[in-house]
C-alpha cells in the first residue's frame, strides 16, 4: 500500500511512501481498542476520592434519646448515615484504578486504529520539516494548509522536535508527539493523523 507525500504547504510532492500491510492494512480489532483505551483512561484516574466512615466522623458518642417511648425510630449515634453531616455508608475509598494489559494487545490496538485511519482516508503523510524557532503562527499555517484549523489533529514525528512541539502546544485540538510514544487513545481521539516520513519508517519497523 502506498500513500502520497505532502509538503508543509499541503501540496503533493509527487513522492510515494510504502505502508506495511502488517501495521496499516490489518482488519481492525475493536475489542483490543476498547481495552487499550479503557486502560489508558483508568491510569489517568488519581483514585483519591474519599468519604468518612462512622469512626472518622467527629461527633459525640452519647445516645441521642432514650431507647423506647419516643414514638419514633431508635437512634444511638449522631454519626449515623441518616443524619446530615453523618457518615456515608459504603462510600468511595482511595484505590488504584490502573491495570495491566498484554503488550501484544496494546500493539494490535494501535495497528487497528492506524488501519482504520488509512481505510477512511484520515491519515496523511508529510515530509520531514522543522521550524527555525517556536512559533504558533507557523504551526497554525501548517494546519490551515491541510484544512485542519477547525478539526482535531495529531502529528506524529520520527524524533522529538522541540520547535515543532512548542509551536503546536497552544493550538486547541491539536497534538504533537513521536511515533514511538503515541498511544491508542491519542490516535482514536483525533479526526486526522499527520505522519512524517521518518515516523512512517519507524511505524513500519517497530
Amino acid at each position: 500500500m502506498q500513500l502520497s507525500v505532502y509538503n508543509i504547504e499541503g501540496k503533493d510532492t509527487g513522492k510515494k511512501v510504502t505502508l506495511s500491510d502488517d501495521v496499516f492494512g490489518i482488519t481492525p480489532n475493536e475489542h483490543t481498542v476498547y481495552l487499550d483505551v479503557k486502560q489508558y483512561l483508568a491510569n489517568q484516574r488519581q483514585g483519591t476520592h474519599k468519604t468518612k466512615e462512622r469512626w472518622e466522623v467527629s461527633y459525640s458518642t452519647r445516645k441521642l434519646m432514650k431507647q423506647k417511648g419516643t414514638g419514633g425510630a431508635r437512634h444511638g449515634s449522631r454519626k449515623a448515615n441518616i443524619f446530615v453531616g453523618g457518615a456515608r455508608t459504603f462510600g468511595p475509598q482511595p484505590r488504584d484504578y490502573s491495570f495491566s494489559l498484554n503488550k501484544k494487545v496494546k500493539s494490535l490496538a494501535r495497528k487497528s486504529v492506524l488501519s482504520s485511519k488509512v481505510k477512511d482516508n484520515l491519515l496523511k503523510v508529510v515530509e520531514d520539516f522543522n521550524f527555525e524557532a517556536p512559533k504558533t503562527k507557523d504551526y497554525a499555517s501548517f494546519l490551515s494548509a491541510f484544512d485542519l484549523q477547525n478539526k482535531k489533529s495529531l502529528l506524529l514525528l520520527g524524533n522529538a522536535n522541540l520547535n515543532v512541539s512548542l509551536s503546536g502546544r497552544n493550538i486547541p485540538n491539536s497534538k504533537v508527539t513521536t511515533a514511538l510514544a503515541v498511544n491508542t487513545y491519542d490516535l482514536i481521539n483525533t479526526e486526522v493523523v499527520l505522519v512524517s516520513e521518518s515516523a512512517i519508517k519507524l511505524l513500519n519497523e517497530k
